[in-house]
C-alpha cells in the first residue's frame, strides 16, 4: 500500500509512518518544520523528506491513502491536490481505526494522565512478554517506535486525545475509535481555543462514553465528580468499573502500594500516578492480566517520558522535569512533589506558553496551583503572546490569578537565566513544569 502523509512531523504522525514503513507500507510524507528526535528517526528509516514545504507534484493517482496531519492547515496546497485526484484522505485517528477495526480497541481517555496510564499498561504487557498493537503520545524506555500495528494482534490499545482529528475533520479524536473497552481518567476543562465553555469541553467526554460498542467495558475515576456525572447520565448499555487512589506510605522515600499481596515498592512517586496505576491495573485485568503479574511488572516503571522524569544533573541535584501546563496536570505534580519532598526545600518552575495557559479569562483555572512549594515561579515570554498576537500579560495579573502573593514571575528569558544562576541546585528539589524549554535554560549543568 502506498500511502503520503501531509504534515508528517510530531511525536505521533512519525511514528505512524515509521510503523507504516516496517509495516511493508510504501511511505512518502512533507512537513514544513521537522525537529528532533523525529527528523534523525525518519531519516534511519529512509522517509524523511528532501526538503521542507508542500509539494503537490508529490501526489498521484497511485497514491492509496493519503494521511492528514492537525499541523496542516485547511488550504494545504497538497490536500487541494489530493482532493482534485479524488484520493482517499484520512485522519491520523481515523487511519488507527481502520487498521484496528477487527480488533479489540482499548482507548485510554481524559484530560490527564492518559499518556501515563497507557504507558502504565504497556509496561506491563511488555514485562510479560504480551504481544499488542498500540499508539502513546510519549516514548516509553523499552519502545523503539511508540506506533506498532499488525495483522496478527487481536488488541490495539490507544491514546485517546480530545483534540481535533484534522483541519478538515473538526470531530475530537476519541471519537473515532470506537472503544471496545475504554478510561477516564478525569475531566478538566482544556483546549479553550477550541472548546470555548466548559460545557463544550464536557460534551466531548459524553459523546466519547456514547462511542463505546454496546456491551463493552468503561473503567473511569470515581474520584472525579465530573467523571461520574458523565457516566451517571449514560444512556448506552457498557459495564462500569470504577477505581480510586490506592492505600500508600512514603517510607525512606520510596512509595509502597498497601495491597494484599504485602507493601509493593514503586519507582514513582504522587498521589496521582497511584490513581493512574489503579486505571491501569483493571485495564490490564480486562487484558487477561492477573492481579500478581501487574504488581509484579508495575514495580519496574519509572514513568513516561517528561512526566516527573529526573533529570542527571552534573552536580546530582534532584531535578525533574514534567509536562505539566494544563491547570489540574500543574496541581497534581505540584501536590505530588510537596509531598515526597516535604522534608527538603522545594522549587517549582512553570512555563505559561499554550494558547490557553496565557489566555486571561482561563488563568483562573490556575488558582492556587503553585500553593505547597517552597519557592513557585512562573515564566512566560512577552514575544510568545506578540506572536500569538495576544494582548500584554502584567505579572501582577498572574499572581492574583494564581493567589499566590510569594510567586515570582519573569517574562523574559534573561532575567530567568539570571535567578536560575543564582540558586545552588546541589541543594532542595526542582521540578521544571512546561512543554516549551522555559526559553533555552539548561537543566544539566
Amino acid at each position: 500500500m502506498k500511502t503520503h502523509f501531509i504534515a508528517i512531523g510530531g511525536s505521533a504522525m512519525h511514528n505512524l509512518a515509521i510503523a507504516l514503513k516496517d509495516k511493508g507500507y510504501q511511505v512518502t510524507g512533507s512537513d514544513d518544520a521537522i525537529f528532533e528526535p523525529s527528523k534523525s528517526r525518519l531519516e534511519k528509516r529512509g522517509i524523511l523528506p528532501a526538503e521542507l514545504g508542500w509539494f503537490p507534484e508529490k501526489l498521484t493517482s497511485d497514491i492509496d491513502a493519503v494521511i492528514l496531519g492537525m499541523h496542516a492547515h485547511a488550504d494545504n496546497p497538497e490536500l487541494a491536490k489530493a482532493k482534485e485526484l479524488g484520493l482517499k484522505i484520512y485522519s491520523y485517528p481515523e487511519f488507527l481505526y481502520e487498521q484496528s477495526k477487527e480488533k479489540t480497541r482499548v482507548v485510554i481517555g481524559g484530560s490527564h494522565g492518559k499518556t501515563t496510564i497507557t504507558s502504565m499498561i504497556l509496561h506491563v504487557l511488555n514485562f510479560h512478554q504480551k504481544d499488542i498493537d498500540y499508539m502513546v503520545g510519549a516514548q516509553l524506555e523499552g519502545f523503539d517506535c511508540m506506533v506498532k500495528i499488525t495483522e496478527d494482534n487481536d488488541f490495539m490499545i490507544l491514546e485517546g486525545d480530545e483534540y481535533l482529528s484534522s483541519p478538515i475533520d473538526l470531530r475530537s479524536k476519541f471519537l473515532l475509535y470506537q472503544p471496545n473497552i475504554a478510561l477516564v481518567s478525569g475531566i478538566a476543562w482544556d483546549h479553550i481555543n477550541v472548546f470555548k465553555t466548559f460545557d463544550d469541553y464536557v460534551e466531548q467526554f459524553r459523546k466519547f462514553v456514547a462511542s463505546i460498542t454496546p456491551g463493552g467495558v468503561l473503567v473511569y475515576n470515581e474520584e472525579d465528580e465530573e467523571v461520574v456525572k458523565v457516566v451517571q447520565s449514560a444512556e448506552n448499555y457498557f459495564r462500569k468499573i470504577p477505581y480510586k487512589t490506592p492505600d500508600y506510605e512514603i517510607v525512606d522515600g520510596i512509595v509502597n502500594l498497601k495491597t494484599d499481596m504485602g507493601d509493593i515498592p514503586l519507582s514513582v512517586f504522587g498521589k496521582h500516578n497511584l490513581l493512574n496505576m489503579e486505571g491501569a491495573r483493571f485495564i490490564c485485568s480486562q487484558l487477561g492480566i492477573m492481579e500478581e503479574e501487574f504488581y509484579e511488572a508495575i514495580m519496574s516503571f519509572k514513568g513516561a517520558s517528561k512526566r516527573l522524569e529526573k533529570v542527571e544533573r552534573q552536580d546530582g541535584g534532584l531535578l525533574y522535569k514534567d509536562f505539566a501546563h494544563a491547570p489540574s496536570k500543574v496541581k497534581a505534580t505540584v501536590s505530588a512533589f510537596a509531598e515526597q519532598f516535604s522534608k527538603t526545600e522545594t522549587f517549582g518552575f512553570l512555563e505559561l506558553h499554550t494558547y490557553s495557559s496565557l489566555n486571561p479569562v482561563f488563568l483562573e483555572q490556575y488558582d492556587h496551583a503553585m500553593d505547597g512549594l517552597d519557592n513557585a515561579v512562573v515564566f512566560y515570554s512577552e514575544d510568545a503572546l506578540k506572536i500569538k498576537r495576544m494582548d500584554p500579560i502584567s505579572p501582577e495579573l498572574i499572581k492574583e490569578k494564581f493567589k499566590n502573593e510569594n510567586l515570582k514571575v519573569f517574562t523574559n528569558a534573561e532575567d530567568l537565566q539570571q535567578y536560575w544562576e543564582t540558586l545552588d541546585k546541589s541543594k532542595g528539589a526542582f521540578v521544571m513544569m512546561s512543554s516549551g524549554n522555559f526559553g533555552g535554560l539548561d537543566l544539566t549543568k
